[in-house]
């Protein structure tokens, strides 16, 4: 195991003490002084948090760069909330950042290798990216070791674009044709029909993806659209892909590809939850953050949001 664990960390970086900032108040326990910080913990922790800093993909994509400071932007928002209270037994670890490689597939054969390791572990991560595209190297590593694997992309975009080069728009693509992913476990949550290309929609009703889309997300409501799914769905195995971009630019203005139509920030929150609450989730991965474009570091705020309401489902779980 040590030889194994040599290989891989050095593909990542220790994140910074500064985040790791003390509560104001003396009777209250924030998150910078609950998660423990480095390798040295990682063996009993129940929950890693990992970062992605890179937007290779998105540029790749013709989007707007800044998603690369997403991990440090949403730890320093994080890390000073008061920690959840059902959430105070937890054992967190923050191992750090993947250091990028020289190019896009060279950090996703990292990414690659680190979360298999702690899934082989039997540990549970928070991936915080970067580009969206860091859902294939993810959900590749969930599938390698739990291939009985049910996937939620929950994003305006349907990330399914044919390309020579992958990039952000691939990801799900990718994993469809390599078989990582089944169509029947697969399900695009929040999509927007104005801005996916007809050509891609058609391919995903061909395939008999689950295809919910935010008017018909909206309609039935988070709660009974979630509880329908996943009563009936008996994979063992749970992955969640949050992009930032599924949330409207009034809540979200630091996003990638912001709309101002999407859900609202209470809506990603209980979607959040939710995913933490279900005892089969392994992955929760929230993308796209661009804290360049920020206001007031609204989006980094709803980014560790969306992360104190994972932990609070999590805590909840029967």
């Amino acid at each position: 195991m040590a030889d194994r664990e040599f290989s891989f960390f050095k593909y990542v970086r220790a994140v910074s003490s500064d985040f790791f900032v003390q509560a104001k108040d003396e009777h209250e326990l924030n998150m910078g002084s609950f998660v423990k910080v480095g390798r040295e913990s990682c063996q009993d922790a129940e929950l890693i948090i990992m970062g992605s800093p890179q937007d290779e993909g998105v540029r790749r994509n013709k989007g707007r760069a800044g998603a690369a400071l997403a991990p440090a932007a949403i730890r320093r928002q994080l890390y000073r909330f008061p920690v959840p209270a059902a959430a105070r037994d937890l054992f967190m670890v923050d191992i750090g950042d993947i250091q990028p490689g020289r190019s896009l597939e060279e950090t996703h054969d990292r990414q690659f290798q680190v979360v298999k390791y702690f899934i082989e572990q039997g540990k549970n991560l928070i991936v915080i990216g970067g580009g969206n595209d860091i859902s294939y190297p993810d959900c590749s590593a969930l599938s390698s070791v739990e291939p009985d694997l049910f996937v939620f992309n929950i994003d305006s975009h349907l990330d399914v674009r044919s390309a020579a080069q992958r990039h952000s728009g691939t990801p799900y693509r990718q994993l469809l044709d390599e078989g990582a992913i089944q169509p029947g476990s697969f399900c695009e949550i929040a999509w927007q029909s104005m801005v996916n290309d007809r050509v891609y929609i058609d391919y995903l009703k061909s395939l008999d993806v689950h295809m919910i889309e935010l008017s018909l997300l909206r309609r039935q409501g988070i709660d009974q659209t979630l509880h329908q799914l996943l009563d009936h769905q008996k994979a063992a195995t749970l992955f969640w892909g949050l992009d930032i971009d599924s949330v409207r630019s009034a809540d979200a203005p630091g996003a990638s590809a912001p709309y101002p139509t999407g859900l609202k920030s209470e809506e990603i929150c209980r979607l959040s939850f939710i995913a933490g609450r279900d005892k089969r989730t392994r992955l929760f991965e929230i993308s796209e953050v661009n804290p360049l474009f920020d206001v007031d570091h609204r989006t980094s705020r709803l980014a560790a949001l969306m992360i104190l309401y994972y932990l609070n489902g999590y805590a909840n779980r029967s």
